[in-house]
């Protein structure tokens, strides 16, 4: 006959291991951010200079939908503006250019938002992004809706951490 203590205990012991659970659980997906069929992860920008004006923000995409999806705006509450951006070399030279029509993102596939790359510039900064600080913005999709996300503010030079499908940023 197991004593009413030794119940006690191991309720306690359990309820300690449930919110330690609860808690790890929670601390592992805070970067990931869902709408609809999509998967956002890990939104970030990178460290401005001081008196930069303009910065770039970062953000896988997993569209797990039977249907393309489409990136059509964004905004943060630390810029005045937020536009989708291209890079691209062109004829050895870098070129950068907004998409006013948003970024397609295929039915089963992922689309990269990371340097060098497809990327968000958030222009008309209103203060300087500090490593470690982080601050909140929304991504708009033509079908999934609107999400609320948290960008991290990672180094000056941050980018080649791997995250989902092996897609690259830091």
């Amino acid at each position: 006959m197991t004593s009413l203590s030794t119940l006690r205990r191991a309720a306690r012991a359990f309820a300690a291991a449930l919110a330690l659970l609860v808690v790890a659980t929670g601390t592992a997906g805070a970067h990931d951010f869902r709408v609809g069929d999509l998967t956002l992860d890990h939104p970030w920008a990178r460290a401005t200079p001081h008196g930069a004006k303009v910065a770039g923000g970062f953000v896988a995409i997993a569209n797990k939908g039977a249907a393309d999806d489409r990136l059509v705006s964004a905004t943060a509450e630390i810029a005045d503006t937020t536009e989708i951006h291209s890079m691209a070399m062109n004829n050895g030279v870098m070129t950068m250019r907004p998409l006013p029509d948003g970024l397609i993102l295929p039915a089963g596939g992922e689309v990269a938002l990371e340097p060098g790359g497809y990327h968000l510039m958030f222009i008309g900064l209103k203060k300087m992004l500090k490593q470690g600080d982080s601050f909140t913005g929304t991504l708009t999709f033509e079908n999934a809706g609107t999400v609320e996300v948290t960008f991290t503010v990672e180094a000056i030079g941050a980018g080649g951490k791997k995250h989902m499908g092996g897609m690259k940023h830091n």
